[in-house]
């Protein structure tokens, strides 16, 4: 049954025979739709469309279509939400929902007023207000964690790659590795140097003798001071007890035990070395310094230490040679004698540098009162030390010329050690060490050179109290084992 017609005035909408809402300000209002016993004309090509909320019958709408912001409606004028549904309100509460960050365009009017703006996390290069893409959990500046990961912990970010150092070669030869080891009769002994070294200490010993004594009985009496004593000349036997060395080179020397990579490249070496000269492995504690330097040192009676330099950055052959070196120390006595030989010197010596120290105040307070307090002074002090020389002469000149007596000692015990390496297969390979040290002074010198300045050379005295000789006498030294083969 069709609708019947309105008035003249009233236009349709083009196209259906309905007639549309008046204009404002018509003054009839638009007829009602009759009850009807046949249902509207339909849409071409099927059914109107349904808004949310409409009947789905064929008579009258149950429902409204969605209001515009600020359209009337059957209840009311409808949410301010520009483009969006009205979000409900929450439980209990009669209000509207609080605006939260994204709901609404920067100025837009809500039901409270515009909401707080807060913008998003935005990526180097991403436009003004756009979305941030998806975070993985554990991701730094990830707003939330991804709902599929719910409930693991966020993974940690890779630790950055280092390269491990690269190690020497291998180039050793081993001769011994597998086989039976010849041990030698004479596991350690002492050559003329080592006797040297104890008999040019033995001033010193007799000064420290004289001090510990004085000190001892006037602090202690009688028998408690000669208790003390024996017990500081029995105390040098702890240069061969194990414990008290390895405890002197922790605390003294800075050595440490090698770890378990540094123990599987040197112990191969070491087991070389001491099978080629018929000494036991186990004999000697190997121990580390952490060093840049090329260098190694033997220590006591037990001790033998390498620097990091020379465990990681030398061929094998050459770190073996280092070690043979070391070994011969050992052998040769020198290690253990010029231990001993320090221990009981220093008592004398620190005597020796409290006396100086008092003379050197004494005579800065003499000059603060007159040049001739300082002179008297001075005069005293000289026929103290003529004194000394007549009547004790045997005492005092040895201690006089003692360092020097010890620094030749110990030129002479490197040239020893040098040969005992060389006797065992090391010659070629200790003199390439021996090039790497003069090659690191030559470079120093061109380095200083480079800069405008000269690196002052040691004068004769200081070559006389240097312990050990220079390169190039190393060098010649090792030149009759350098002409025999391998």
């Amino acid at each position: 049954m069709s609708q019947p017609p309105g008035p003249a005035h009233e236009p349709a909408y083009p196209g259906t025979p309905y007639p549309g809402p008046p204009y404002p300000g018509a003054a009839t209002p638009p007829p009602e739709y009759p009850v009807a016993s046949a249902p509207p004309p339909q849409y071409p090509g099927g059914p109107a469309p349904q808004y949310p909320g409409t009947g789905t019958g064929t008579g009258t709408t149950t429902g409204h279509p969605p209001q515009y912001p600020g359209a009337p409606g059957p209840d009311g004028p409808g949410p301010q939400y520009p483009g969006t549904a009205a979000p409900p309100p929450y439980p209990g509460g009669g209000g509207p929902a609080p605006q939260y960050p994204g709901s609404t365009y920067p100025g837009a009017p809500g039901p409270g007023g515009p909401g707080p703006q807060y913008p998003g996390p935005q990526y180097p290069g991403a436009a003004a207000g756009s979305p941030a893409p998806p975070q993985y959990p554990g991701a730094p500046g990830a707003p939330e964690a991804d709902p599929r990961f719910a409930g693991q912990p966020p993974q940690p970010a890779p630790a950055p790659f280092v390269p491990r150092p690269a190690v020497a070669p291998d180039d050793l030869q081993y001769r011994h590795q597998g086989s039976r080891v010849h041990v030698a009769g004479h596991q350690r002994g002492a050559d003329a140097t080592a006797i040297g070294q104890l008999a040019t200490q033995i001033p010193g010993a007799l000064v420290s003798l004289a001090v510990v004594s004085a000190f001892a009985l006037g602090l202690f009496g009688t028998v408690v001071g000669w208790l003390v004593v024996v017990a500081w000349v029995a105390s040098g036997a702890l240069v061969f007890h194990r414990p008290t060395e390895l405890r002197f080179a922790r605390h003294a020397l800075r050595l440490r035990p090698p770890l378990a990579e540094e123990r599987a490249r040197l112990e191969p070496i070491w087991r070389e070395v001491t099978a080629r000269a018929g000494i036991e492995a186990n004999t000697y504690e190997l121990m580390v310094e952490n060093s840049d330097d090329l260098n190694a040192v033997a220590v006591a009676g037990h001790v033998v230490g390498v620097t990091t330099y020379s465990l990681n950055r030398i061929p094998s052959s050459n770190l073996a040679a280092v070690l043979a070196h070391e070994l011969g120390h050992h052998t040769g006595g020198h290690a253990w004698a010029g231990l001993l030989g320090y221990w009981y010197s220093l008592p004398g010596r620190l005597a020796w540098a409290f006396t100086r120290g008092m003379a050197r105040i004494a005579l800065a307070v003499a000059g603060v009162f007159s040049a001739a307090a300082t002179g008297l002074l001075i005069l005293f002090m000289g026929m103290f030390v003529v004194a000394g020389f007549l009547v004790a002469w045997y005492i005092t000149i040895p201690l006089v010329v003692a360092p020097y007596l010890l620094a030749w000692a110990g030129r002479l015990g490197e040239l020893r050690a040098d040969q005992q390496a060389a006797a065992l297969g090391f010659a070629p390979e200790m003199a390439e060490v021996l090039h790497h040290f003069q090659a690191e002074e030559d470079a120093a010198k061109a380095a200083a050179a480079g800069q405008g300045k000269k690196l002052q050379e040691p004068t004769g005295l200081a070559r006389l109290l240097s312990t050990h000789p220079d390169n190039h006498t190393r060098l010649r030294a090792l030149e009759p084992y350098l002409q025999l083969p391998r």
